[in-house]
C-alpha cells in the first residue's frame, strides 16, 4: 500500500511543497483490485475510475505500462486520477483489502479540494459504493448497477447477479451511497433492469439515451465518440451541457443501428414496434432534408489531409479517418477516390 505511506508523509507538507512534490506516479495490488495514481495539480480535481465488466484482465495481464479503464483519458485532461482496476472476471470490488485500503486513503486526501467518480455498469456501482466515503462531490455514471443485494434488488435478473452471490452482499459499502455528491446518471429507460437501478439514484440528473441498450458504451456507442466526449467535459468541468447532450442523442436518429437496437430492446411489444416503425420511416425522411441541410457546411478537407499525411506509416487509421469523411459527405468523389487506393494499398 506504497500510496497510503507516500501520503501520510505528504500531508505533513506545506501546500506549496506538496505542489513541488508532484507529478507523482505509482501503483499498487490490492488482493484481485489493481490501483494506479497519478497526481499532477492540486488545483486539479481528483477523479476516481471504477472498471466495468469486460474488462477481464488477470494478475499476469499487468505490466509497467499497464493502465486502469479511464486511467489514460484522464491523464490526457490533466487531472489527478486513481484508477482501480478489477482482476478477474465475477469481481465487485468487495474485497477486504480493497475495502480497507479505501477506508484509510479516505482519511489522507485533504489536500484535493474537488473529488469527481466516473463509471459504467460495475464500475458505476464502484463509484457509488465508496461515494459517500470518499467524499466525493460530482459524479458520472453510465447504467450503473446500483448493488447485487437480492432483497434490494430482487428484479436484477441478470446472470451476473446469481454469479456475485459469491459475495457479501450485507456488510459495508454494498449498496450505492452517494452521500453529497450530485451529477449524471446516464441509461437507457427502455432496459427495465437499468430503468430500476437508475431511479435508486434519485438525487442525480437523470439522461436518458433510447436504445442505448446495457453493454453499448464500449461499442457501438464509443465507436461515434458519444460517450467519451461526455467523459473528457465532465473531467474538464464537472458539468454536461444537457441541451448539446440532448443534440447529439438526436442525431444518434438518423443511424440505422439505432433503430436495430430499439426494435431488440422492444421485441416483445407489437405496439412499440409499430410506433419504432412508423418514427423509422418519418426519420429517412428527415435524414435526407437534414443531410441536403448541413453538407454544405462540413468542410472535410482536413480530414483527407491528415489521412494522406499519414497514409504510409498509419494506413489504417488514415482508412479509419476517410471513412469518417465519407459518412459526412457521402457523395464526395475525392473521398471515395483516395479510400479506394487506400484500400488497395492496404
Amino acid at each position: 500500500m506504497k500510496l497510503l505511506y507516500w501520503l501520510d508523509d505528504w500531508l505533513t507538507l506545506s501546500k506549496n511543497e506538496q505542489q513541488a512534490q508532484l507529478p507523482f506516479t505509482g501503483d499498487d495490488l490490492l488482493d484481485d483490485v489493481f490501483v494506479k495514481y497519478h497526481f499532477v495539480d492540486l488545483d486539479k480535481p481528483l477523479l476516481f475510475t471504477f472498471s466495468p465488466a469486460g474488462t477481464n484482465y488477470q494478475e499476469h495481464d499487468l505490466h509497467a505500462d499497464f493502465s486502469p479503464w479511464g486511467y489514460r483519458l484522464a491523464q490526457k485532461q490533466g487531472v489527478n486520477i486513481i484508477a482501480f482496476q478489477h482482476l478477474g472476471r465475477s469481481n465487485w470490488f468487495r474485497s477486504r483489502n480493497l475495502i480497507f485500503f479505501l477506508e484509510q486513503l479516505a482519511t489522507l486526501l485533504e489536500p484535493f479540494n474537488r473529488r469527481l467518480g466516473y463509471g459504467t455498469s460495475r464500475g458505476g456501482f464502484g463509484v457509488g459504493a465508496f461515494a459517500n466515503l470518499l467524499q466525493l462531490d460530482t459524479v458520472l455514471l453510465f447504467h450503473p448497477v446500483s448493488t447485487k443485494n437480492k432483497a434490494k434488488a430482487y428484479w436484477d435478473t441478470r446472470s451476473s447477479t446469481d454469479i456475485a452471490q459469491q459475495f457479501d452482499w450485507e456488510g459495508d459499502y454494498h449498496d450505492l451511497d452517494l452521500g453529497k455528491a450530485q451529477g449524471y446518471i446516464i441509461y437507457d429507460p427502455t432496459n427495465p433492469i437499468d430503468r430500476r437501478h437508475a431511479k435508486r439514484y434519485a438525487g442525480l440528473t437523470h439522461l436518458r439515451v433510447f436504445g442505448m441498450g446495457h453493454g453499448t458504451h464500449a461499442t457501438y456507442m464509443n465507436k461515434f465518440g458519444f460517450y467519451k466526449q461526455i467523459a473528457v467535459d465532465f473531467m474538464r468541468s464537472e458539468h454536461i451541457d444537457i441541451a448539446q447532450f440532448r443534440q447529439q442523442t438526436k442525431t444518434l436518429r438518423f443511424k440505422e443501428d439505432y433503430y436495430k437496437r430499439l426494435n431488440k430492446a422492444n421485441a416483445k411489444s407489437l405496439h412499440r414496434l409499430e410506433l419504432l416503425s412508423k418514427a423509422h420511416n418519418i426519420l429517412l425522411e428527415e435524414k435526407v432534408e437534414h443531410v441536403q441541410e448541413h453538407q454544405a457546411q462540413i468542410d472535410i478537407q482536413p480530414l483527407i489531409d491528415i489521412a494522406i499525411k499519414h497514409q504510409d506509416e498509419h494506413p489504417q487509421d488514415a482508412i479509419q479517418l476517410l471513412e469518417v469523411a465519407q459518412q459526412l459527405v457521402p457523395d464526395d468523389p475525392l473521398v471515395a477516390h483516395t479510400l479506394k487506393q487506400l484500400d488497395k494499398d492496404e
